[in-house]
This record gives structure tokens, sequence and C-alpha cells, in this order.
């Protein structure tokens, strides 16, 4: 009995160094390969994702369509009505005031930020991610909701916050099995939600084309769910209307 319990023991140490022993350049590089290449994902010119979101207990139909280049729109259908709640036309980003059904302009700076992230979408920050000027670092293993995951922390470019620099910083928990996100954590710099934890859980992975992503996409704050995306298609390089990127006029 007492021999087990060193074995176990030893068993356990040498787990830990292996864990321990992978980079972050490594684990990434792992992660890229499982999903489906680097190859595979530089053919991807644009994504487009059907799907329902879910929001204080209520259920809506979006259409999310997202070019390589960042360009970005989502399209949501609430009770009936079709509006655009993000887009991003390649330099401004804008929005559709529910209310008045009308598209309405970020503001410069908030143009600027997401303008700055834009390229993240496809499939992620960390694809390419040395040539957009990103740094990595493993911080260490931790359990993340039971699951024992790899922490690395992302650097990225800095965002202007009301006129000032500020350090663009994201936390990402890779599930050490199989090598992929299953959570981001920041915190929030702007709005309503300022000062608060931000969370992105992601799930549910799924083929398509040869390409694996996750299917399920919860958003929390502070612990408290604020939204829910369940997937249901996923097509890349389809036929895309160019026009649906831009700011309608007045």
């Amino acid at each position: 009995m007492k021999t087990l319990k060193i074995l176990g023991a030893v068993a356990v140490f040498f787990t830990a160094l292996n864990l321990n022993a992978q980079t972050a350049e490594e684990i990434i590089d792992n992660y890229i390969e499982n999903i489906g290449g680097y190859a595979n994902w530089e053919k991807v010119e644009s994504m487009k994702v059907i799907g329902i979101g879910r929001q204080q207990g209520i259920d809506y139909p979006f259409v999310a369509t997202m070019m390589k280049d960042g360009r970005t729109v989502i399209d949501v259908d609430l009770q009936g009505t079709s509006f655009i709640v993000e887009a991003f036309d390649g330099e401004n980003a804008w929005a559709m005031n529910f209310q008045t059904q009308k598209a309405e302009a970020f503001d410069s700076e908030a143009s600027a930020n997401y303008k700055n992230n834009a390229m993240d979408q496809i499939p992620d920050p960390f694809f390419n991610y040395k040539d957009k000027g990103y740094q990595v670092e493993l911080v260490g293993t931790e359990s993340f909701e039971g699951t024992d995951a790899f922490k690395i922390k992302l650097i990225k470019k800095p965002v202007m916050v009301d006129g000032k620099v500020e350090e663009n910083i994201d936390f990402f928990y890779f599930d050490t099995e199989n090598f992929v996100p299953i959570a981001m954590e920041s915190v929030v710099k702007s709005g309503p939600a300022k000062g608060m934890t931000s969370q992105t859980l992601m799930s549910d992975y799924q083929e398509v084309d040869g390409l694996y992503l996750p299917f399920t996409v919860i958003e929390k704050f502070n612990g408290n769910v604020n939204l829910e995306m369940l997937y249901k298609t996923v097509e890349f390089n389809a036929e895309i209307d160019e026009s649906i990127f831009v700011m309608p006029k007045e």
C-alpha cells in the first residue's frame, strides 16, 4: 500500500512536470493544429454564423458575418424586428438604435479600438499572433470550473480609454487534454460594465469543412450570465454582399 502511494505521488509529479514543461508557443501551435491547421484557416476569407441568442430569458435569431480583414456585421431579430447590433466597415464601427431604427456611428475612440481587434475573429487572436504584434505568456496550470487548464496571458496592442493609452490584456484557459480554449477573462475598460470582470466560455467544439470551432459561447459579467450564443450553422467562404458592412445613410 505504501509503495502504491509512492508510485501515485511520482505519477502526479511527472504529470505536473509535463504540463509545466509546455510553453505558451507550443500550446498555441497544438491548438491551431487541433482546430484544422494554419494552412486551412488561411484559406478562410469569410465566416457566416446563424444561431440563437439568449438574453434575460428571451431567445432571438442572429446572423453574424465576418470577413478576414475584420469587417463585421451582426444582425438580430428581436420581437419580429431585424436590426444591426454591431458592425464594422474596416475603418468605422456602427450599430442601429432599436427605438429609432436608425444607424448610429461609434465615436472615434470606440472605432479605433474596434479596428485594433477586428482581425481577431477568424478564428481568434492567437492565429498569426506574432504577425499582429501580440505577446503570449504561460501563467501556469489551474482548474477552471472543474477542468484542468493552461492559463495563458495574451498581451495585445494598447487601446484608448477616455483619451488615455491603456494596456490590452486577456487571459485564456486552454483545456490541457485537447489544447483548445474553454474560457477567456478580462476586465472591462469602458461602458456600463466598466471595471467588471468579463468572461467568455467556449464549449461544444464541432467540425465544419475540416475546421473546428465552439458552437456554444456564453458571456458573463462578474460571474453572472449576460448572453448565450448557440450556433446552428457555420459557413466558410460564402458569397457575401459587401454592402452590408457599410453604415446606411440617413
